[in-house]
């Protein structure tokens, strides 16, 4: 579901909140911000945007 946090200080290269959310806007990627005042990720949006294939396949419809 969401990235960890150490996940987004990676991918961001920004250990702190505020910086990953610039980085993050910047970078056009969208998060929420928690409770906690983390940015929340989908790692199903990185992984999109960067091209590669979730690897859980949900059902799929087939017409024919």
């Amino acid at each position: 579901m969401f990235m960890t946090p150490d996940e987004v200080a990676d991918m961001t290269g920004y250990l702190r909140p505020k910086e990953q959310v610039k980085w993050l806007n910047a970078e056009r990627f969208g998060y929420v911000i928690g409770a906690d005042g983390k940015p929340k990720v989908l790692r199903q949006v990185v992984i999109a945007r960067l091209g590669g294939h979730n690897e859980k396949k949900g059902p799929e419809l087939r017409l024919g």
